[in-house]
């Protein structure tokens, strides 16, 4: 009994320095305001008819009318990508690659404007399309943090986990996707709309890791 106490005030002590950790709660909150804000575009996505899902094949609670894997699922994906964002910095720390990326981020910025002048009227088009072009937009010209390179070397890194997870999810059927919200455009099996909707979760919480992880250096210096 009192090995199993000294182990439990032992974990409530680690976890109570973690969560104190002025480096734990940026990451925290990057993770839960991306997993909040898509959680609600998947809640007007499945209130619209965009989605709907296969309650046979998920089981336990049910939040906002969504099942609860589906909510997680929103958090789950921006915390392995700040995750693999950050392992990537740190083996690979050299960022003079990042003088190019502007060059990367305008293509990108192209093929947004492209999609959203023919899918401006399909929701899902127009929804994932703004949302990146909003993003690039105000990090690469207004934005003064520079960071795109690394967040593009782990977007690229992150697309074959992430293509086969999508690959694995339209064979089972657990989320049914209306192909009329679309341009019906297909890139490896998938609608090209997922790829930038992907894009757009993974850099809204490496931007917002960033943004608070400057603020903290400013206090703390």
């Amino acid at each position: 009994m009192v090995v199993k106490r000294c182990q439990n005030h032992t974990f409530e002590n680690n976890l109570s320095q973690f969560m104190n950790n002025s480096y734990t709660r940026i990451i925290l909150l990057s993770i839960c305001l991306t997993g909040i804000l898509f959680s609600l575009f998947t809640i007007l996505f499945t209130t619209l008819g965009v989605l709907s899902f296969n309650v046979n094949l998920l089981t336990g609670a049910v939040i906002a009318g969504l099942p609860i894997q589906i909510i997680l699922l929103s958090f789950i994906i921006p915390a392995f990508g700040l995750y693999t964002y950050r392992f990537l910095n740190t083996k690979f720390p050299n960022n003079n690659p990042e003088k190019f990326s502007l060059s990367v981020s305008n293509l990108m910025l192209g093929i947004c404007i492209a999609f959203l002048f023919f899918g401006y009227l399909k929701l899902y088009t127009a929804t994932t399309f703004f949302v990146a072009l909003a993003l690039l937009l105000y990090i690469e010209y207004k934005n003064k943090l520079r960071f795109m390179y690394r967040f593009y070397r782990t977007y690229f890194v992150l697309l074959i986990p992430f293509y086969i997870g999508c690959l694995i999810v339209k064979k089972q059927s657990f989320l049914v996707f209306n192909e009329n919200a679309s341009l019906k455009l297909y890139l490896a099996y998938l609608p090209i709309e997922v790829y930038f909707y992907f894009m757009g979760m993974l850099l809204m919480t490496v931007y917002l890791f960033e943004l608070f992880k400057s603020k903290m250096v400013k206090v703390d210096g």
